[in-house]
C-alpha cells in the first residue's frame, strides 16, 4: 500500500435505511466507529426528514453529508424488482455513490439478494470473474479465517472455486496485512483422493497453475474454528450452512454458560468473581466484533453488514470498508485471475495432447 492512499480522505456511503433496527442504530454505530478513531467522511443516503435530525442531533457524529432517498428496499423485495424500479430507494443510491466516485465503499444492512443485484448491475464484475462471492469472517484459535463463498452461489464449478480462492487470498492480505495467506479447500477429507471430481480438479489447478499462492491442500468443517488456514474456500451452499451451524452452535453454547452462571447464588457469585474474563470471552465470540460480509469479484467495495447489526455491529463494518477503501484489491485480482486461468488452459491443453500421443502410440 502506498502512502497516497494511507493519507488520502476516503468516503463511505452508508445505506442508512437498510436493515432490521432503523436509521438510529446506523447513525449510532457510524458514532462509535468515529470513536474508534475512524478517519474518513460518512455520506448518509436515506430520506432527509429522517435523518437530518438524528445526524445533527447525536454529538459523536461528524464529517458527514446527506443524501437523500425517499424510498427503502425492505427484506422481502425481489431483487430484480429493484433493479428495475428501485432507483429511489437508499440502497440504490448508496452503490450509486460509489459508482460516480462519490464514494469508496458502501455499506448496508439491507437485503442481501437486492445489495448484489444492485451492485452487480452498476459495478460489475472484475474482469476474468465469473461470479462474485460473499466473505465472512470467523473467530478460531489462530485469530479470524476468512471463508467464502457464504451464499451468494449456490453451486460452483472448479474455475470459480479457484477464482474465489484467488479473492480471498487477495482480501486477507489487505485486511490482515499478512503477506502470504494460507489457502485451504473445504471438503470431507483431508486426503488427496476425497471428494467429488469438480473439487479435487480445483485443487489441481491451485498447486500447477498458482505457485505463487499457499495452498495447503484440502481442509476439513472442523478445520475452520481450528484456524488451520487463513482462507476457506467452498460453494455458497455449503459455505453458508456451516455459517448458520457455527453462529446457531456459538447461540447455544453462550445460552448453557448464561443458565449455568444463574442458576444458583453461589454461580452467581463465582460469575462476579470472572467478569472480566467472560466479557472478554464474550468479545471474541460476539459476531458484532467481526460484523461485515464483503462481496468480492466486484468493481467496487461492498460491505454488507448483517440486518439485525447493533450499533456495535455497524462500526465494525463502517471501518473494514474504510480500512479495504485505503487499499484497493480489485487491480491484482483481475491480474492474477488472468494469469492462473491463461496456465491452467495451457496445461489442461498439454495434457490433452500427451494423452493423444499416448493414444497414437499404442
Amino acid at each position: 500500500m502506498n502512502n497516497d492512499n494511507k493519507s488520502r480522505k476516503i468516503t463511505i456511503a452508508i445505506d442508512a435505511m437498510g436493515g432490521d433496527n432503523g436509521p438510529e442504530i446506523v447513525v449510532d454505530g457510524v458514532a462509535r466507529a468515529f470513536s474508534r478513531g475512524l478517519d474518513a467522511k460518512i455520506l448518509f443516503v436515506g430520506d432527509r426528514d429522517i435523518l437530518g435530525p438524528l445526524v445533527e442531533g447525536h454529538r459523536g457524529v461528524k464529517n458527514t453529508e446527506i443524501k437523500h432517498a425517499p424510498n427503502v428496499v425492505t427484506m422481502t423485495d425481489k431483487p430484480m424488482h429493484v433493479v428495475r424500479r428501485g432507483h429511489d430507494t437508499s440502497m440504490w443510491n448508496a452503490v450509486d455513490a460509489v459508482k460516480d466516485g462519490a464514494a469508496d465503499a458502501v455499506v448496508s444492512c439491507g437485503n442481501t439478494g437486492a445489495l448484489m443485484a444492485v451492485s452487480l448491475f452498476q459495478l460489475k464484475k472484475i474482469k476474468g470473474v465469473d461470479r462474485p462471492a460473499v466473505t465472512a469472517l470467523w473467530p478460531t484459535q489462530r485469530g479470524r479465517t476468512v471463508v467464502l463463498d457464504v451464499g451468494a452461489n449456490v453451486e460452483a464449478d472448479e474455475n470459480q472455486l479457484v477464482q474465489f480462492a484467488i479473492m480471498g487470498e487477495a482480501f486477507y492480505r489487505t485486511l490482515m496485512g499478512v503477506k502470504k495467506p494460507t489457502v485451504g479447500l473445504l471438503n470431507v477429507g483431508a486426503e488427496d483422493l476425497k471428494g467429488h471430481e469438480l473439487i479435487r480438479t480445483a485443487a489441481r489447478v491451485l498447486r500447477e497453475a498458482d505457485s505463487e499462492m499457499a495452498f495447503k491442500g484440502f481442509v476439513e468443517g472442523n478445520d475452520i474454528s481450528g484456524g488451520v488456514v487463513d482462507v476457506v474456500v467452498t460453494d455458497g451452499f455449503t459455505g453458508n450452512v456451516a455459517l448458520k451451524s457455527a453462529e446457531g452452535a456459538a447461540r447455544l453454547v453462550g445460552g448453557w454458560v448464561k443458565e449455568t452462571l444463574t442458576g444458583t447464588l453461589n454461580a452467581k457469585l463465582g460469575a462476579l468473581l470472572m467478569a472480566p474474563g467472560l466479557r472478554k470471552l464474550k468479545d471474541r465470540i460476539d459476531p458484532s466484533s467481526v460484523n461485515g460480509g464483503v462481496f468480492l469479484g466486484i468493481n467496487g467495495i461492498v460491505v454488507k453488514s448483517h440486518g439485525g447489526s447493533d450499533a456495535r455491529g455497524v462500526a465494525s463494518a463502517v471501518q473494514m470498508a474504510a480500512s479495504l477503501a485505503r487499499a484497493p484489491f480489485q487491480a491484482e485480482v483481475a491480474q492474477t485471475v488472468a494469469a492462473v486461468m491463461a496456465r491452467s488452459d495451457a496445461l489442461a491443453r498439454r495434457r490433452e495432447t500427451e494423452s493423444d500421443v499416448k493414444i497414437a502410440a499404442q
